[in-house]
């Protein structure tokens, strides 16, 4: 890969990472009453649309959330890791296909706000794309079919955190001490809270198509959820994990694993 798609793919990652710093520290405002919102992927991007700047702002991000569909695309289609054919290699590709398509969309979603297109509501990136999804008269398989996919991220969230597997994708060569402590903190830490986060969205998508409710489930529907069952201060420290999730990205930028196999 030329150095050009590197930095391309490294800007993508550091795009990634703002996403998540906005959901957490937003979310985490709201959650101990300092103002923010509760907000996904798009709320993110709306609070952008909403600063000086704000056109700007966003024509940055779409352009890195490219750079973040590319690399996923590149490691699905290029195969720098040299996964192996054989199931694992091919789920962990069409996951890394699955993932691109969905950034698509976002960064689809942040060239239409800059260019006064964009819906005002917020919650996942994604949330759109569910909603038609679940409109026909399968909407209920599709619902259970998304749960059981989001529990599995899940799932391997959590993995991540704790069997330090989130390691093998940064270069550690060539960072301090400090920065290495970050990293493992910030990764483990941020790879929790996604992972509690992804479950409770399972959680509640799956319940929605077991109970023909057709209505699939965001980010902003699972942060309401913990507060409401565990109380403000649990969204709060979830809401910090994915902020240190989007530092854990930030780092990964600088120092990514994006060699060819």
């Amino acid at each position: 890969m030329s150095s050009k798609k590197k930095n391309f793919a490294r800007f993508g990652m550091a795009a990634k990472g703002a996403v998540y710093c906005l959901i957490g520290i937003l979310t985490a405002l709201a959650a101990f009453g300092q103002g923010g919102e509760k907000t996904g992927s798009k709320g993110a991007l709306q609070y952008l649309a909403q600063q000086s700047y704000g056109q700007i702002l966003l024509v940055i991000m779409g352009i890195g959330l490219l750079g973040y569909v590319f690399w996923r695309f590149y490691q699905s289609i290029g195969n720098p890791k040299g996964l192996h054919d054989d199931a694992k290699g091919y789920a962990k590709r069409a996951a890394y296909f699955i993932s691109g398509l969905l950034y698509g969309g976002l960064a689809y979603y942040a060239f239409k706000l800059a260019f006064g297109s964009g819906s005002s509501s917020s919650g996942g990136g994604s949330s759109s794309m569910m909603g038609s999804l679940m409109s026909g008269s399968n909407g209920d398989t599709i619902a259970i079919i998304i749960g059981i996919g989001m529990a599995i991220k899940a799932i391997y969230d959590i993995y991540r955190a704790y069997s330090g597997k989130f390691r093998e994708e940064v270069e550690e060569a060539g960072m301090d001490e400090k920065e290495q402590k970050l990293l493992v903190n910030a990764g483990k830490f941020g790879h929790t809270a996604r992972g509690l986060v992804f479950g409770l969205m399972a959680y509640l998508t799956l319940k929605s198509g077991l109970s023909s409710g057709s209505n699939v489930q965001t980010q902003t529907d699972a942060f309401s959820y913990i507060q409401q069952e565990f109380g403000s201060i649990v969204l709060g420290i979830v809401a910090i994990g994915l902020a240190g999730y989007g530092v854990y990205m930030l780092i990964k930028a600088k120092y990514p694993s994006i060699t060819v196999a």
